[in-house]
């Protein structure tokens, strides 16, 4: 079963009475479940953004001032410091920062750039991350740093990225609709 074909889960039915996880899971098993959440909140926020227009895409509707295209922005930084950064300990220049100021975890999400550039960008660091994680175990160490702190394991990176992109996930869906209207994009 993957992402695509799950059904919808409710508090009542929640995703270990499944069948799907299990204590008696192989690491094989447990790999592929996190990974397909992954990837199923990547694609959940694919799906929000999918058609939303240009002058939105920069548009804020909150008082902090973030658009869609900050957030997504962020989320495409967020997968390559992670994965790239603390997980394979690559510390390498991108053309993405040329212009761009230093990350700021204090100031708004905001994004100049057009809506298929950062999607672009979004796409290409998911597929980065994903050629990184194909080449470790979840057991692994971390090569890299986050900051001060020590990251145990590739396990906890991979499980902080589901909720990162979930949080911003939900955070996209209610932007979406206080822009055009449009609810029920996200794929829960």
């Amino acid at each position: 079963m993957n992402y695509r074909s799950r059904p919808r889960r409710t508090w009542t039915d929640p995703w270990w009475k499944d069948g799907m996880m299990t204590a008696n899971d192989s690491d094989t098993d447990v790999r592929r479940e996190l990974l397909e959440y992954l990837e199923y909140q990547r694609a959940s926020v694919r799906s929000i953004v999918d058609g939303l227009s240009e002058d939105a895409w920069h548009t804020p509707v909150v008082a902090s001032g973030w658009t869609v295209a900050g957030v997504v922005e962020h989320l495409g930084g967020a997968e390559r410091h992670w994965f790239q950064e603390v997980v394979a300990g690559l510390q390498e220049d991108h053309p993405w920062d040329e212009g761009r100021p230093p990350y700021d975890p204090a100031m708004a999400f905001t994004c100049d750039r057009p809506l298929p550039e950062v999607l672009g960008y979004y796409r290409a660091q998911c597929d980065r991350s994903d050629q990184i994680l194909a080449g470790v175990s979840l057991s692994d160490a971390p090569r890299g740093r986050h900051g001060d702190g020590e990251i145990p394991n590739v396990r906890v990176v991979v499980l902080h990225m589901i909720e990162e992109t979930a949080a911003h996930s939900g955070h996209l869906e209610i932007a979406r609709e206080l822009l055009d209207g449009k609810t029920g994009l996200g794929l829960r």
